[in-house]
């Protein structure tokens, strides 16, 4: 490591040392459920760069679906029209309110015919940055997430061929497909890049932590970058939270307890022992925005979240390897709480379209 740490500036070089250690150990360990999705390595700042692994990156995007002013539109409105549900009540923008951080504000999500599903609501925010989506990780794009909902007979509950011949029958939305896609017809294919390219448009901005990383020292309280250098150090966050987007994006079992049958997470899909009852390593960024949390909304604030990790989890079978108890006074845990706080982003506006006719 000596030749790319000679190029780095000596006050930014302990810090992201850290940082790669622990992405390697966490990539590394055979046991560990990462495994399955290996982390993006950050790019090392050096003396003729100005890179940061903690700052928001362009947004990705696929080569069949670049986003421009036409498709993401398009994508508002489907993403907002309760009509492209089984019963006209249901629409993505049910579950993932934007004056909720993106997600309902409840424990579990409430699905067709007021059915309390298993899992909460994940937020959509910097979901372009998922290599996987979903807290099982079943969905490998943001575009085949997006057509998940209308299939499942819990959330919107329309069969795709119905989506399709709804969506067709309103001739609004033909019009616009053919200015967003032209070329091609409305199927459930361009109904998803559609979503999807108005989805790349939800991300993280103007967060105090960003300000600060850009050089503001203000920008950030006291307590809050004594949370941060607690999160890279002795809770050892980083670990699992890490980069700009603060996701390892792999699958860990944390301990969660079940208030019901045991959730087999990533398992399901992936039927390794480590992946039993793991799931997603959510996004930080909003966290103050998203509760409850974990995966079955088990926690209703940080400071419990913050707490569950300092014990050690509770349920200790098929137990991460990275997780481990840490011993914090009360003040450095709400230094903890205060620094994911600072993740929040800057107030938006969010438009809700006019739906075509």
């Amino acid at each position: 490591m000596e030749p790319i740490l000679s190029c780095i500036p000596s006050g930014l070089a302990l810090e992201r040392l850290r940082v790669l250690r622990k992405i390697m150990k966490s990539a590394l360990m055979v046991t560990a459920t990462a495994l399955f999705v290996l982390p993006t390595l950050p790019v090392l700042a050096t003396s003729n760069s100005s890179a940061d692994i903690w700052r928001r990156p362009a947004v990705p995007a696929p080569a069949d679906n670049q986003p421009n002013a036409a498709r993401i539109e398009l994508g508002r409105a489907l993403f907002f029209d309760p009509r492209l549900s089984a019963k006209g009540v249901m629409s993505c923008a049910t579950c993932h309110n934007p004056s909720l951080g993106w997600t309902d504000g409840r424990p579990t999500a409430v699905g067709h015919d007021m059915k309390i599903l298993g899992r909460a609501t994940p937020t959509i925010v910097n979901a372009a940055f998922n290599p996987l989506q979903m807290w099982d990780g079943r969905k490998v794009s943001l575009e085949a997430q997006a057509l998940g909902p209308f299939e499942s007979h819990d959330e919107q509950n329309l069969a795709l061929e119905d989506l399709e011949s709804r969506v067709r029958g309103i001739p609004g939305y033909v019009s616009m497909f053919g200015r967003a896609y032209p070329g091609e017809t409305v199927t459930r294919d361009t109904i998803a890049k559609a979503i999807a390219s108005f989805e790349r448009t939800v991300v993280s901005d103007g967060a105090a932590f960003d300000g600060w990383r850009a050089g503001d020292e203000n920008a950030m309280s006291a307590s809050a970058k004594r949370g941060f250098e607690l999160f890279n150090g002795k809770a050892n966050c980083a670990l699992c939270h890490q980069g700009f987007n603060f996701t390892d994006n792999g699958f860990h079992n944390i301990g969660v307890k079940e208030a019901g049958e045991a959730d087999p997470g990533r398992f399901a899909h992936r039927p390794i022992k480590a992946l039993k009852g793991a799931f997603k390593t959510p996004t930080l960024r909003d966290i103050s925005l998203t509760g409850p949390y974990m995966h079955n909304g088990a926690y209703t604030t940080l400071e419990e979240v913050v707490d569950h990790y300092a014990r050690g989890g509770d349920v200790k079978d098929n137990l991460s390897p990275n997780i481990k108890p840490f011993d914090l006074s009360n003040a450095e845990k709400q230094d903890l709480v205060e620094f994911m706080r600072s993740l929040t982003s800057a107030p938006q506006v969010v438009t809700v379209p006019k739906l075509p006719q």
